[in-house]
């Protein structure tokens, strides 16, 4: 294909400014909710999440990789111009990367999938034709969008509706405390341990029976459970810091464990946007490999995932600090209990969708489980403008998207005129 290397060169800039889009804007919903109840620092919540988010997008970001690459538009239909789809998975990681770093400088929590796949609709339905675009698929995950936050939002509900009966609402919460929540520690690990086992290492070449699945899972919850009773045992709590706020030794307690649902958060967050940024990228470079051929199916190169993983960790490092402000402290007041609830909600949701194949968004899953916890502890303790201003971000972010995409759609056809002939 003529300018092939010149477009495999265009994917990787393009793709690595779309992870760092990704790193910038969406990483805060990984760890916007450890900074808010103060369990993390700013510091260790940029550590944490470089860690875990390239390990998520390097173990188990392949099979969310597989939805966004081929199955947005039908590339039968584009067998004959194969530089069409070049040009629009260009066109959608520019466009995408834009719009988030737009939002990025504001502050404002958007979606980067609905970024990427309005951007890629975008382009397929005014730039080749709306018969091009997998609209079941499409609708399957536009649903997902309103599924995925419902559903954070009832498990968020449920695991702080737990934490109040088991130990907040008891006689001695600090003793109980201590006594549960190495359980919910086990039950973040074992939840992502067990779906990353089961969908997300299949590229890797590791695949477990449901048995060896659900021992290795246990194993890995148990070995992290026993670390946060370390953690625990090792607290000094003293009584006069109870006075001003009744659960402050309790709120240490689940300082621990907000650690480590910081941690399947990130990983959880990782492994499912990262094909926000390699799914295009993927695409050009099986096209152009192939010399042109358009397949529904190609290998993914553990470089790919690699490149995109380093861009979600520089766009952290350098620019997530403004949107992680606005999810730790503006939906509604959060402490370490109520943190987790949300923060290991979204997570459970997040890898269950990623080991399915499905790129939910996450800020739809987090905020919807921020919500759940707020309505845990009644409607007033909601800050409904936030969540009404962070609903209209949504809502423009996927027409945004999708112009962007067109504009740069046909920016690049034009650019590049000789190699579409």
């Amino acid at each position: 294909m003529e300018y092939g290397t010149v477009f495999i060169i265009l994917a990787c800039i393009f793709g690595f400014f779309m992870a760092w889009g990704v790193g910038a804007n969406d990483v805060a919903n990984a760890m916007g909710t450890s900074v808010g109840s103060r369990a993390l620092t700013i510091r260790q919540a940029v550590i944490i999440a470089a860690v875990f988010e390239f390990a998520g997008a390097w173990l188990a970001g392949g099979q969310v990789t597989q939805t966004i690459r081929s199955g947005m538009v039908d590339p039968n239909l584009m067998a004959g111009t194969p530089e069409l789809l070049v040009f629009g998975m260009l066109a959608s990681l520019l466009a995408a990367g834009t719009w988030l770093l737009i939002a990025s400088h504001f502050g404002w929590p958007v979606s980067t999938t609905h970024s990427i796949v309005g951007a890629i609709v975008g382009f397929a339905a005014v730039g080749i034709g709306v018969e091009v675009v997998e609209w079941g698929k499409v609708g399957r995950i536009a649903m997902s969008w309103v599924v995925s936050p419902l559903l954070a939002g009832v498990i968020a509900f449920a695991l702080f509706r737990s934490v109040q009966v088991l130990i907040l609402d008891t006689r001695e919460p600090l003793a109980n405390a201590k006594r549960f929540v190495p359980g919910y520690i086990f039950l973040a690990a074992f939840v992502t341990a067990l779906v990353t086992l089961f969908k997300g290492l299949t590229h890797l070449g590791l695949e477990f029976t449901i048995l060896e699945a659900y021992v290795i899972a246990a194993a890995i919850g148990i070995v992290v459970s026993a670390f946060g009773v370390t953690a625990i045992r090792r607290m000094r709590f003293d009584p006069s810091e109870d006075r001003d706020f009744h659960f402050t030794s309790v709120e240490k307690v689940f300082g621990v464990l907000m650690l480590v649902t910081a941690c399947a958060m990130a990983f959880a967050h990782g492994s499912n946007d990262v094909a926000n940024a390699v799914g295009p990228l993927a695409a050009v470079v099986s096209v152009v490999q192939s010399g042109g051929v358009v397949t529904t199916q190609a290998a993914m190169p553990i470089w790919i995932l690699l490149l995109g993983g380093l861009g979600i960790v520089v766009g952290l490092v350098t620019y997530g600090h403004k949107v992680i402000a606005t999810i730790g402290t503006g939906i509604t007041q959060l402490t370490p209990s109520r943190g987790f609830a949300a923060t290991l909600a979204a997570a459970i949701t997040v890898v269950m969708a990623s080991g399915t194949g499905l790129p939910i968004s996450t800020t739809h899953t987090l905020v919807g489980g921020v919500l759940g916890v707020g309505m845990a502890r009644g409607i007033a303790a909601i800050n409904l403008g936030v969540v009404r201003t962070i609903f209209l971000s949504w809502i423009v972010t996927l027409p945004a998207g999708a112009i962007l995409a067109i504009v740069f759609f046909f920016g690049l056809k034009g650019a590049f005129g000789l190699a579409a002939g």
